[in-house]
């Protein structure tokens, strides 16, 4: 099996620099429709049967224009929702925008796991949704050639990737970065998944 975890196309709060990471509130903008669409058509031919989808809704919308390029339909799932950064959402401030890079620290430099903004998700909070959906994911395909489409977020996979990849930690993010529609190409092996690509690179 195969899994496509790919990052959303540029969207509104992008632009805006906003924090955006609930509800159905800020889309694709034009540039992130093509960008969508490109990768769409540059994964014509890997066959993916089933994509699953961040609830987000420039996540949504990446899906629908892969879906309907492949015909294959999609799944929402709160396991590929970006990290909620309580109450930061909706705030485009620097002072905001400080107290995000200090949680972002605290995580990957401090290894301090249990820290969140107020109201917010924790680390281990991500861990326990994204983690048991990987695992389902081998469960059902480990004996087959299914290829997956996982459409999130650059936070939590920057994040997660790392716990459910052998090969893969923070070092390859800043090595490649994960801009918009970012693919990083997941193959179950003996030992577990592996990554194989990331964003046309082999590894």
């Amino acid at each position: 099996m195969r899994i496509y975890f790919v990052r959303h196309g540029e969207s509104q709060a992008n632009l805006l620099h906003e924090i955006s990471n609930r509800g159905l509130r800020h889309g694709l903008t034009y540039r992130g429709r093509e960008q969508a669409a490109a990768l769409a058509q540059r994964l014509q031919r890997c066959s993916i049967t089933r994509i699953y989808s961040s609830p987000l809704l420039r996540a949504i919308e990446t899906s629908v224009l892969l879906g309907r390029q492949w015909q294959v339909e999609y799944e929402i799932t709160d396991a590929l929702r970006e990290y909620d950064c309580g109450l930061l959402e909706a705030r485009s401030d620097e002072a905001a925008w400080q107290q995000w890079q200090e949680l972002f620290e605290a995580w990957t430099v401090h290894h301090r796991w249990e820290e969140r903004i107020e109201g917010g998700e924790s680390f281990y909070d991500l861990r326990r949704r994204f983690e048991p959906f990987v695992e389902r994911l081998v469960r059902r395909y480990s004996e087959t050639q299914t290829r997956v489409a996982c459409v999130s977020h650059g936070g939590l996979y920057r994040m997660m990737l790392p716990l459910v990849l052998r090969n893969v930690d923070t070092a390859l993010f800043s090595q490649h970065g994960i801009d918009y529609t970012t693919l990083i190409v997941a193959e179950l092996q003996p030992g577990g998944l592996y990554c194989v690509e990331w964003n046309g690179h082999p590894l």
